[in-house]
């Protein structure tokens, strides 16, 4: 028994394949969207290329800007195929295909659930990745004269600026680094004082960014009650909220797409089953039935799993054969 079989008239099949064609229009769009969203990330990555440990970081986007453009791709040819359904005589080219195309289709649904599924995770190797290289940029704060690294302060510094954070995991990570140039800078000086990026512009007294917990060298100081004027966010948290609420929006946007994905394609199979029905072929205005399975779910599962046990029992007597034609040559 089929299953969710309609029973379809001419009428309804118009209707069906013109409501798909515009679906497949708002599916390219989406198509486009993943794209844009995966182009968008990758470059934001890559404005803090100096901070991640390694280059594995740009595999999701990568992928998001491949599955776009893939989607772009089938819903274009989909869109094309429903058009074509409104004419018998230009549909027939299409049914020798169709049923790849739709097994195509289905693939791409579960492609387009893992890369979601990988949107979503993405904040823990993010994690891991930003933590390695974020320790190591703040070793190389200082070589400002070092071919390779004399952008890393000023990387750093904007960063730090930018998400109102300051070090690794906190500020107590420049306790441990040495971060001014002997050869270059004079801590000093006023200048050097002011530009120090884990400074917060807002505070109302000066930025505090020594014996941070000398409580004794400043005036009514004390670290364990006092805001300090120094941003006590780590830097790896800020940046991991900010990909990571990324990474959970596209995310969401990606199953949206999958959602909208099985929508026309589902819609698809009736307009090829709907059409390869018909009562009379030589009259498109006969009635027909179309339906998502010729078999239950559980009739279609047990016909594959046949034939793969077929087609693996084929490809054992071909090696038997082999096996048995080289024995007689010897």
């Amino acid at each position: 028994m089929a299953l969710m079989k309609v029973k379809f008239d001419l009428k309804k099949r118009v209707k069906l394949a013109q409501m798909l064609w515009l679906m497949y229009w708002f599916s390219i769009m989406a198509g486009v969207l993943v794209f844009s969203m995966g182009l968008f990330f990758k470059m934001e990555l890559r404005k803090r290329s100096e901070l991640m440990d390694n280059n594995e970081s740009h595999f999701v986007p990568n992928i998001l800007i491949g599955v776009g453009l893939l989607a772009c791709f089938l819903n274009a040819c989909g869109g094309k195929i429903c058009y074509d359904s409104l004419d018998s005589t230009k549909f027939v080219k299409w049914k020798s295909i169709l049923k790849p195309f739709l097994i195509c289709c289905l693939f791409f649904n579960f492609l387009l659930i893992v890369t979601a599924v990988m949107c979503f995770a993405t904040r823990i190797p993010l994690e891991f990745t930003l933590a390695e290289g974020l320790k190591n940029g703040m070793k190389y704060y200082k070589d400002t004269d070092t071919p390779g690294r004399c952008y890393m302060k000023r990387t750093l510094d904007l960063m730090q600026t930018e998400f109102r954070c300051c070090g690794n995991s906190n500020y107590k990570d420049w306790f441990e680094i040495q971060w001014v140039s002997n050869r270059y800078l004079d801590f000093s000086s006023k200048e050097v004082k002011d530009s120090f990026s884990c400074c917060n512009p807002s505070s109302p007294r000066p930025c505090i960014q020594q014996q941070i917990t000398n409580n004794s060298a400043h005036y009514s100081y004390d670290q364990y009650i006092e805001e300090l004027n120094i941003w006590k966010r780590g830097c790896r948290d800020a940046l991991v909220s900010y990909y990571g609420g990324m990474m959970n929006t596209i995310g969401i946007l990606v199953l949206m797409v999958t959602l909208l994905q099985i929508a026309v394609m589902i819609g698809l199979q009736y307009v090829n089953t709907s059409l390869s029905t018909l009562v009379n072929p030589e009259d498109p205005e006969s009635e027909s039935e179309g339906w998502i399975l010729e078999k239950t779910v559980k009739e279609t599962f047990t016909d594959i799993m046949a034939k793969m046990k077929a087609m693996g029992k084929g490809n054992q007597v071909d090696e038997e054969a082999n096996e048995e034609a080289v024995a007689t040559v010897s």
